[in-house]
């Protein structure tokens, strides 16, 4: 787990080793380790270091990408075996429940009209997903925004609820229990659809009424995977007894009910069609983080990063 605990990585993580203990899908537990030191280097080197040893796997989100171009470490994705994306999640602008900034269009103005780096976002970690965002955001309101970088997307939500922060960014999963005690109110959705969640969560809302932020004002979207991979060396019927044990667990009714709470997008992919994704976004992200000058020296580690918890 190239995360810390409490995160989305890190629940979807437990609640795939819960479920595949309690339907009797394996023989031994799964096991989740906790290493989310580098921006989650720690947990990807400990993967690519493991060749042989299909007994290891690792749920992947963004960092996957992103956390060799801050750090300039020596990895790269085809270092480790792709096996599934389980789904795609989704990046949420959020408010405190007791903000002026009623609507996306509020909290623009806000920002436009406040002296730059004055308001507060609040993110996981540095150089990573939310930081990235939190530069989109800056594009669209013209102006610079504080970001205060936090341990994890638990951290990121309760700091915003306690009024630390101005604004986040958080995965559904993360901010849903706050929504539900009407602690934070969500804004927008960084997706180019509306979310497929009839649910009412709070106050006659639920997130298939959140606009899409390209259509109130924010030309941007962003999506992370939630993916698992195995070491490197993995042979095609080992990759093939996880495929089918993933598949397995997607099919189940919990299954369902998990991915619904929060929010993700159900994409599957495997074989050729997931490494095609991850070729195509692996260029995206050196895009996306070279212009955002995010990247890190090449060539070597940069000073480790706060650990992430997403």
């Amino acid at each position: 787990m190239p995360a810390g605990t409490g995160g989305g990585a890190d629940q979807m993580a437990r609640f795939i080793a819960q479920l595949a203990a309690s339907k009797q899908l394996l023989r031994q537990p799964i096991n989740v380790v906790n290493k989310a030191g580098n921006s989650g280097m720690d947990g990807l080197f400990d993967i690519k270091a493991g060749k042989g040893n299909p007994h290891k796997l690792v749920i992947t989100l963004s960092n996957l990408f992103t956390a060799p171009l801050a750090t300039g470490a020596d990895f790269h994705w085809q270092d480790i075996t792709p096996v599934q994306m389980l789904a795609l999640d989704q990046f949420v602008l959020w408010v405190n429940a007791a903000s002026p900034h009623k609507t996306t269009k509020d909290l623009l103005d806000a920002l436009r009209a406040a002296p730059p780096n004055s308001l507060r976002l609040g993110g996981t970690g540095s150089r990573q997903e939310d930081q990235l965002i939190s530069v989109l955001l800056e594009t669209a309101a013209g102006t610079r925004i504080s970001y205060v970088p936090l341990k994890g997307g638990g951290d990121v939500a309760r700091a915003l609820a306690d009024g630390e922060v101005d604004m986040t960014v958080n995965n559904p999963i993360e901010a849903e229990a706050l929504w539900r005690q009407g602690k934070l109110r969500p804004l927008c959705v960084f997706d180019s659809q509306r979310l497929d969640n009839p649910a009412k969560l709070y106050g006659g809302q639920g997130w298939a009424d959140l606009p899409t932020c390209m259509s109130v004002g924010i030309p941007a979207q962003y999506v992370m995977l939630r993916g698992i991979f195995t070491t490197p060396g993995a042979t095609a019927d080992q990759v093939a007894f996880y495929n089918q044990l993933l598949d397995k667990l997607r099919a189940l009714p919990e299954w369902k009910d998990f991915m619904q709470r929060g929010a993700f997008k159900q994409t599957a992919l495997s074989g050729p069609a997931f490494t095609e994704w991850l070729e195509k976004t692996n260029r995206f992200h050196g895009v996306l983080m070279r212009e955002a000058h995010l990247k890190g020296a090449t060539g070597g580690a940069a000073p480790a990063a706060p650990a992430t918890k997403r």
